[in-house]
């Protein structure tokens, strides 16, 4: 099995690199000033003009994008090619408002690719093994994304998509699946699923890798995964913005390696400012090789942490931390900011609790209450009544520990909470409403 797709590249010095990006970067903004209204009218607005550009450092001149940039010019107003060089459209789920559309050309699609063969031999996988794509197909760019790069790398594909699950769990035993990419949380269902069809993924199945993203999950809901399940859950990133699932962890499991030839990165605070290597704030892209939606300074909304040393794989390229929530998912209750990763930190370590919770915000008069619904296993769900009301008082305890704030437990039975295929809902806003 190789440990790299390409060596010369993942391994470049730093001083390659950042030449890399300094000629990619000047050649963008001038690209882009020249092929869209939008950047060249926003780029005014800043002051700043393509010659302006002749370093990295530069890049702090350039104005940001946001995802309120692409809803208003819905569906293609940000391209920057004939929409006759466009091979492929994606589409995000809009929660509110229109949705975000994105276009790819041939080059597009092949710098896709090739940034999840990286990925993928990253975490250890290669010809001869038998990947399930549990992610959705379609518009979404989840399946279609990691079904190309699995292919690149010489693996046999499973293009399940999500649902069907026993159906899944069936394949994944006569077809000697070696890995599965899908949700977390789905990954646990699929867990419980089995359980019921008296199946043991751990010991009747071959898997032993997971690619696991599109959803925040904690290094102890991991921990949980490879221990119940025996296999490697390694971290996937991506927006549909940037392409779609584009980077993953390494074996070190470390942080998330982003390819510096292709994407360039900061982490600002709440004003843009850049923050300390270390700190966390808000991660920001720009694409370096994106030809049909290149995006200058976009604000993922993403909060992490930026580690631009070289990991113990022998990369070079920096890493992304796990991603510690969304800066618009942040949840403020009584001036303190929770982030749902935070719960299920704390959650996933007390063995009682089971794999899935509820977090609900809602407002009592004037005072913003915090209210976690969590599953108890069955070996620790008890009838006596003090059991249980000891088991609350354990976990608003530890919450509490973590997050400075008094919240709410409600205990339930297992399989009592929604599950899902896709993206969960762990987070229900009624203040809001």
């Amino acid at each position: 099995m190789l440990d790299y797709w390409n060596s010369r590249i993942e391994r470049a010095p730093l001083d390659e690199l950042r030449e890399i990006q300094t000629r990619k970067l000047r050649q963008l903004v001038d690209t882009v000033y020249r092929s869209s209204q939008f950047y060249r009218k926003r780029f005014k607005e800043a002051g700043v003009k393509p010659e302006d550009i002749k370093t990295l450092d530069d890049v702090t001149k350039l104005p940001f994008t946001f995802k309120k940039d692409l809803r208003d010019n819905y569906p293609t107003n940000m391209f920057c090619v004939p929409l006759n060089q466009v091979v492929r459209f994606h589409v995000s789920s809009g929660t509110t408002g229109k949705p975000t559309v994105v276009g790819y050309t041939r080059g597009d699609i092949d710098c896709w690719t090739t940034s999840l063969a990286r990925a993928l031999t990253a975490c250890g996988l290669g010809r001869g093994d038998v990947i399930q794509v549990s992610y959705g197909y379609g518009l979404f760019t989840g399946g279609l994304g990691l079904h190309y790069g699995a292919e690149e790398i010489g693996a046999s594909v499973i293009p399940m998509g999500v649902g069907n699950t026993e159906r899944q769990i069936e394949l994944m035993q006569d077809l000697h699946a070696t890995a599965i990419a899908c949700t977390p949380s789905y990954l646990l269902h699929m867990n419980e699923v089995a359980k019921k069809m008296g199946i043991s993924i751990k010991d009747e199945t071959d898997l032993k890798v997971a690619i696991l993203g599109a959803e925040p999950w904690s290094l102890e809901t991991r921990k949980r995964i490879e221990d119940t399940m025996g296999i490697k859950a390694y971290d996937i990133y991506g927006t549909s913005e940037l392409s779609g699932p584009l980077f993953t962890e390494c074996k070190e499991q470390n942080g998330i390696h982003v390819w510096a030839d292709h994407f360039l990165l900061e982490v600002v605070d709440k004003n843009g400012d850049p923050v300390k290597e270390g700190q966390r704030g808000e991660l920001v892209v720009t694409t370096l090789s994106k030809e049909a939606l290149p995006l200058i300074r976009y604000r993922v909304g993403d909060i992490t942490i930026l580690n631009n040393e070289e990991c113990e794989c022998g990369r070079t390229h920096p890493r992304i931390m796990r991603i510690l929530g969304r800066a618009d998912d942040m949840l403020i209750i009584r001036g303190i900011n929770v982030f749902p990763s935070q719960i299920e930190s704390v959650l996933m370590t007390i063995p009682e609790v089971g794999e899935h919770f509820q977090i609900i915000a809602d407002r009592n008069g004037e005072l913003d209450e915090l209210t976690v619904r969590v599953e108890v296993t069955k070996a620790a769900f008890s009838d006596k009544l003090a059991d249980l009301m000891k088991l609350e008082k354990k976990i608003e305890y530890e919450l509490h520990k973590v997050l400075n704030l008094s919240t709410k437990v409600e205990l339930v039975e297992t399989g009592t909470l929604p599950r899902s295929q896709g993206k969960s809902q762990k987070v229900i806003d009624k203040r809001k409403i």
